[in-house]
């Protein structure tokens, strides 16, 4: 079960401040971010990388975990999850799990429930927070393909998981996760 990390984003809400670089307990929010994947368990983790993302190497210890870097950032989400995906194909992954690097309420528990809710290569599973879709999300392998060529701007999957619906397994995640994001100022608060 690999991770995917989408960590490129250049907080255009929070003042052009990255949010990989983000003060989260004395270090970058990106090792908080991609620590969870791997405690959750996943293995091997890539993160994609982006706004100011030779910064990001250089102040993150990003030690063991596979860089990616998205020069499209700018386009939204949906280009880093296609590099991310990218990165993966013929990596030999049944499956990935992935995660936002501006959710820092989301733990290793919650990435842990979504792995278990793996059941083969068509699988797609999502956190859910009192019945709602939330990250992080499952894809098998098998769907890979199809997600990259419909994942574009700020939506990501978001057009491919309204459209299998009916194939999309919810885990409730709402007793040990709070998918809250860091997209402005004012959300700056819930980071410790």
């Amino acid at each position: 079960m690999a991770g995917l990390l989408l960590a490129a984003g250049g907080g255009r809400r929070l003042g052009g401040r990255p949010k990989a670089l983000l003060d989260h307990r004395g270090r970058p929010l990106v090792e908080h971010a991609a620590r969870t994947l791997r405690e959750g368990g996943c293995d091997p983790v890539h993160l994609v990388l982006g706004a100011a993302a030779d910064e990001v190497r250089e102040r993150a210890d990003l030690t063991g975990y596979h860089l990616w870097d998205n020069p499209d950032w700018a386009d939204g989400m949906g280009s880093s999850l296609r590099v991310g995906l990218a990165a993966l194909a013929g990596s030999g992954a049944d499956a990935v799990v992935v995660s936002l690097v501006d959710q820092p309420g989301i733990g290793a528990a919650a990435v842990a429930r979504v792995v278990a809710a793996y059941d083969g290569s068509h699988a797609l599973a999502s956190a859910a927070y009192d019945g709602r879709r939330g990250h992080p999300v499952l894809f098998g392998a098998a769907r890979w393909a199809d997600i990259a060529a419909t994942a574009t701007g700020d939506r990501g999957a978001r057009a491919y998981l309204r459209t299998h619906a009916d194939a999309l397994t919810l885990v409730e995640c709402a007793d040990v996760a709070a998918p809250y994001d860091i997209d402005t100022p004012e959300d700056l608060r819930r980071l410790e």
